[in-house]
């Protein structure tokens, strides 16, 4: 994918969720909800503040992330479909990472 997003924007592939109840009903596509999960396909340079200074993204390529429900345009490259959302409506970020694990431990 050559897609550089602009400022604090990201780029998100939406992972989709257990086609199943846990009991083992099969949800049909109407009934799924829309996915809140993805893996960051690319990111911005970052936010630039009223008084001219860079605020750098938190956010990497590969990191897993929760993102609010109606967030974002989505498109499609090449039959993928990607999500562009800002960086304020990413939520979390899902699983290890460096910084996270770093911070629990403290």
């Amino acid at each position: 994918m050559n897609l550089r997003p602009l400022g604090d924007r990201v780029v998100v592939k939406p992972v989709d969720k257990e086609e199943r109840t846990k009991s083992g009903i099969v949800l049909p596509d109407t009934a799924k909800e829309k996915p809140q999960e993805g893996i960051v396909e690319a990111v911005g340079t970052g936010r630039i503040l009223d008084n001219g200074t860079k605020v750098p993204m938190e956010l990497k390529v590969g990191d897993k992330v929760l993102y609010a429900k109606y967030a974002g345009n989505e498109f499609k490259v090449d039959e993928i479909e990607y999500l562009i959302v800002s960086e304020k409506d990413v939520l979390a970020i899902v699983g290890s990472n460096g910084k996270a694990e770093k911070a629990a431990k403290k």
